[in-house]
């Protein structure tokens, strides 16, 4: 979770098709991103947004991920949608038509081919849920 500070500071970031931010992430096609207030995104992350991808207010995606809204691999496309409050372990991979709920926890290193609920914490190729998170607690 940002400080209070950080907060007060956080402003969108200029995103230009297929060029690196300020903070080194990339997208495609940012005329079909959503992006929340007081998102953190990871160094040298990929979302490809052909498909439209919606992240939502204080979500947090680690370095070196991919977010995928179409696969060449299983012919396979749609939306991606990653929900308030959601966080994104480092080097994990979203495939197309995944929602991940609001609050919820995929762990580093995961390949996300399935939606993973509110609250929900979740690792593993592919990714299943493990566990649950307190709803409650605000971190």
């Amino acid at each position: 979770m940002h400080s209070r500070a950080w907060r007060e500071r956080w402003q969108p970031p200029v995103i230009e098709h297929n060029k690196l931010t300020p903070w080194n992430w990339m997208v495609s096609h940012p005329e079909n991103l959503t992006l929340g207030k007081c998102v953190d995104i990871g160094a040298f992350t990929y979302i490809e947004c052909l498909e439209g991808v919606r992240i939502g207010n204080d979500v947090e995606i680690g370095s070196h991920c991919a977010i995928y809204t179409r696969s060449t691999i299983d012919n396979k496309s749609g939306p991606v949608q990653i929900l308030r409050g959601a966080r994104i372990g480092c080097h994990t991979t979203i495939m197309p038509g995944v929602t991940i709920g609001e609050r919820a926890v995929v762990g580093a290193h995961s390949f996300v081919t399935r939606s993973i609920p509110a609250g929900a914490i979740a690792w593993g190729v592919p990714a299943t849920v493990q566990g649950r998170r307190d709803m409650d607690a605000r971190s």
